[in-house]
Order: structure tokens, then sequence, then C-alpha cells
């Protein structure tokens, strides 16, 4: 499936190059797709369509490739959290540090304990 390849592709240094035909189809795919910048090598003989082909050599993942594997997800995998989600660790954060209590609870001011007998 060309999608575990690209997923390969974003967990590896760029540029790299597959050398295999059935990786260099999953390259060509992923290039018509939108979703990487690759330089794939035309077959030796045109009008066949075939021929030895040295290697594809990836050299970047495009915006809309991101955006693919942002959205897709593999069974066992946890859910990454989107930029600017606010989850639990940030909600926890939140009323730590108050902001989020103030609308909650009265203000009190020092005047509003109870006073203490000498």
């Amino acid at each position: 499936m060309p999608m575990d390849l690209l997923k390969q592709i974003a967990a590896t240094r760029l540029p790299v190059s597959f050398r295999t035909p059935k990786e260099i189809d999953k390259v060509r795919i992923l290039r018509q797709a939108g979703l990487v910048i690759a330089l794939i090598p035309a077959p030796a003989d045109p009008l066949k369509l075939a021929g030895s082909e040295p290697a594809a050599q990836v050299l970047a993942i495009t915006e809309k490739g991101r955006e693919e594997l942002a959205r897709i997800r593999y069974p066992g995998e946890r859910p990454q959290p989107e930029p600017g989600s606010r989850g639990p660790r940030n909600w926890l954060g939140a009323k730590r540090f108050g902001h989020a209590l103030q609308q909650v609870l009265p203000a009190r001011s020092r005047d509003s304990r109870p006073s203490q007998g000498l």
C-alpha cells in the first residue's frame, strides 16, 4: 500500500532512494497523487514502458502529503493531538492557573474572610 510507504518516508531522513520495482511503483503513485516530490527515471524503453529503472528518489513530502499523514491512523496507534487543541493537560493547566476558575468561583476579598478572635 502506498500509504505505508508514505509513512516510512516520513520517518526517514530525506532524500531517500528506492530501488525495487515495487517500491518505485509506489513512489510513482505517491507522486501522481501529489503527496511527495520525487525524481523517478523514465523507463529504459519508453514505447514499452519497461526496462530497468535504477532508483526513485523522494526529495520531500508535500503539504498535501503531511495532511494525509495526519489524517490516517493505524490500529494500535495513539491519535496525535491537532495543533491548537486543548487536551487534558492544557485543560488542567488552565484550571490550575486560575483563569478558568475565576469564572466559576466568586471572588474573595480580604474583608470577606471570617475574622478570628484574639
